[in-house]
Order: C-alpha cells, then sequence, then structure tokens
C-alpha cells in the first residue's frame, strides 16, 4: 500500500470554491454520489451542500482538519499519487481508483513531477480523474528541480498534465541534505521560482517536502514562510532522526498545514507485510535504506492512528487498488485519537523493526 480553463477563474468562482473546501470532505462525496456537481464555468456550488443528506453524509464521511493557515479543510486521508497512480499504462485501474477516492470524500491529492517516470504518469491520471470536479479538491504536486528556471519549466508540463490553471500547492521536493538549501535558496534558486508562480496564481501556496533528516527542513521553514509541510513520519519515528520530536512542534507553532506520508513505510511497518527475497529488495528503492527478513509488528488500524494522533492535516497513502481506496477510508472514518500511553505503547511494538520502517530516513544521499 503504501483542467486547464481558457479565461481565468472571476473572484466569485474562486470564493464559491474556497468555501466550498471549507466546507470539508463530506459534501464533495454527496454531491458526486447525488450526481449534483455543479459547473465550474458557472462559479456554483452543489445544490445539494446545505441539504438534510449531505448533513448525514458529513456525519458519514471521515473527519476534516484545518490545512494550517491556508484556508482550506482537508479530509484526515490524503490519496497519494504512488502505488498504482506511477504506474504506466495503468488508466484502466488509476482513474477508478481516483472516482472511488472522491465518491467517499477524499478532496486532498497528492502527486509529484517525478512520479510514473519521464512520462509523469501520476500527474497525467490526476489530470483526467479530477478535471471534472476541480473546485472541489485540493491538488498538491512537487519539483525536484533546484533552479529557478528549470523549477518553472516543471510546473509549466504539470499544469498541462493536470489540466489545470493553478496548483493549490506547489512543493519543493524531498530537501534532505545542505546542498539542496543551497542551491534552493541562491541566486536564481527554485525559491524565486516558487514566489512568481504564487505572484502570477498559477500556485496558490509553497510547500517543502522531506523524509530524510528534520534539521533541513527547519532551516527550509525558518528562511521561508512555507505554507505547508509533508514530512515521513510514523510509530518509529523516534528511533532514527525524528521528524515528530524536531520539526513537527517548529510547524505547529508557525501553524503550517502538516502532512504526514510514509504512514505505511510502503508496507514494512505491517505485521501482513511479507519480505520480498533479499536478492530483490538488494534492487528495490527500499532495500537503498533497509533490507529485512522479517515481516513489521503493526496493523493498519495502529500506524495509520498513531500518525492520525499527531498534529497533523493529513496523512497521504499511495494505494494499489480500489479497495486498498476503500480500507483506508474505513480507517479514517474510524479514527479514535491515541493517548499518550497507547502510542508509546506502539513505539514499543515496533521498535525490533525500526530501521525497516525508516528505510527512506537511512539511504545514502
Amino acid at each position: 500500500m503504501d483542467m486547464k480553463s481558457d479565461d481565468t477563474p472571476q473572484d466569485g468562482a474562486n470564493q464559491n470554491r474556497r468555501g466550498f473546501l471549507k466546507t470539508g470532505a463530506a459534501s464533495l462525496a454527496a454531491g458526486i454520489s447525488a450526481g449534483v456537481i455543479a459547473s465550474r464555468a458557472s462559479g456554483e456550488v452543489m445544490s445539494k451542500e446545505n441539504s438534510p443528506a449531505a448533513a448525514k453524509a458529513v456525519q458519514d464521511m471521515m473527519p476534516t482538519r484545518n490545512l494550517g493557515k491556508t484556508g482550506f479543510r482537508v479530509g484526515i486521508f490524503g490519496l497519494g499519487g504512488q502505488g498504482a497512480l506511477e504506474k504506466a499504462n495503468n488508466e484502466s485501474l488509476a482513474l477508478p481508483m481516483i472516482q472511488r477516492a472522491l465518491e467517499l470524500g477524499v478532496n486532498y491529492f497528492d502527486t509529484s513531477a517525478i512520479y510514473g517516470g519521464p512520462d509523469r504518469w501520476s500527474e497525467q491520471y490526476l489530470g483526467k480523474g479530477l478535471k471534472e470536479y476541480r473546485d472541489q479538491v485540493f491538488i498538491a504536486t512537487k519539483t525536484k528541480e533546484r533552479t529557478r528556471d528549470a523549477a518553472l519549466k516543471n510546473l509549466e508540463v504539470s499544469l498541462k498534465l493536470l489540466d489545470t490553471d493553478h496548483i493549490d500547492t506547489w512543493q519543493l521536493h524531498d530537501v534532505g541534505i545542505q546542498e539542496d538549501i543551497d542551491q534552493i535558496f541562491a541566486k536564481g534558486g527554485a525559491i524565486e521560482a516558487l514566489v512568481q508562480a504564487r505572484d502570477q496564481k498559477t500556485v496558490r501556496h509553497l510547500g517543502v517536502t522531506g523524509r530524510f533528516r528534520p534539521e533541513a527542513l527547519i532551516e527550509c521553514i525558518r528562511r521561508f514562510p512555507f505554507d505547508t509541510v509533508l514530512m515521513g513520519v510514523n510509530a518509529a519515528d523516534k528511533y532514527y532522526y525524528s521528524f515528530e520530536k524536531e520539526l513537527l512542534p517548529l510547524a505547529v507553532e508557525k501553524q503550517m498545514g502538516i502532512i504526514g506520508m510514509k504512514v505505511m513505510a510502503r508496507g514494512r511497518i505491517l505485521s501482513s507485510w511479507t519480505p520480498p527475497p533479499v536478492e530483490e529488495q538488494k534492487h528495490s528503492w527500499e532495500g537503498r535504506g533497509a533490507i529485512t527478513t522479517i515481516p513489521g509488528t503493526l496493523t493498519k488500524q495502529e500506524t495509520f492512528f498513531y500518525t492520525l494522533s499527531l498534529p497533523i492535516s493529513t496523512g497521504i497513502i499511495g494505494c494499489d487498488s480500489v479497495e486498498q481506496v476503500e480500507e483506508c477510508v474505513e480507517l479514517a472514518r474510524s479514527f479514535t485519537p491515541l493517548n499518550q500511553t497507547q502510542m508509546a505503547a506502539l513505539e514499543a511494538k515496533v521498535e525490533p523493526v525500526a530501521k525497516q520502517a525508516l528505510f527512506f530516513r537511512l539511504m545514502p544521499r
């Protein structure tokens, strides 16, 4: 498990969109299920948004949280752009997954310019799957480019593939070492591209992401007022380079939108995971961080509930099937915050497999 408009949206349409997203994910799901999504061109919101049926849907759908100071509310489960969404020529599976996520109230969708190789399949699928519902969802993509010009070219392609005239949050992807920071903030660096794109309104909010070392993200958010931060964090966090201890308090203090990733550690934290053959692992991305012959120790509910019990806005998970999307939504709907004693118990339970659960922090750079 692990729509481009020919016209700039009018102020009224933008206000309707902001108001819609503030109501949370349930209204989206109710509208899609009822077939009452209004057209984007008219700038109308869903006709049943305030109906008794929509009110009932709010109770049935997953909880929502504020995405920092952006003014948006997002479901506590967001669909990651990896898994089935980054596989080539996989539209027959990817599009039904996106549609099902929409039906179930998912309104935060994450992707990147590097997901799906040079063809950027992930952005392609999301562009097709979200086109009809663009005003009802929050799209976050990323650039791994470190210079202004290269990042802007990256953004131009993202806008085309996502079939939209704007990105909700554009993020610097995988900032992990000082060299990244030096390049990003140098004259002609990628931070200039982010500011320019926001000024030109092709991007609404700016973010930074990382999974390697918390110090890198700490320096970034101290040097620039990013709106969001995406960090790799799960129940094994404290055992190697803790983001929860070092980065999370600062992000909360700055009232950022905080997104958690690597929640399931691509399955490696789960007791239900079967390790691939060692030789296969040696040639895998995950194997660069940790090779293991044992399964994880936590259930999906335990690891997801742990991450959602942190002060984050949403947790993103890449899925491989419609059934996995449904399972994640079901977990989000049933979420009950863990207390400190329960969280400590899960930290102790995961300690024997901490390396494989944090493989993404243990890779050479």
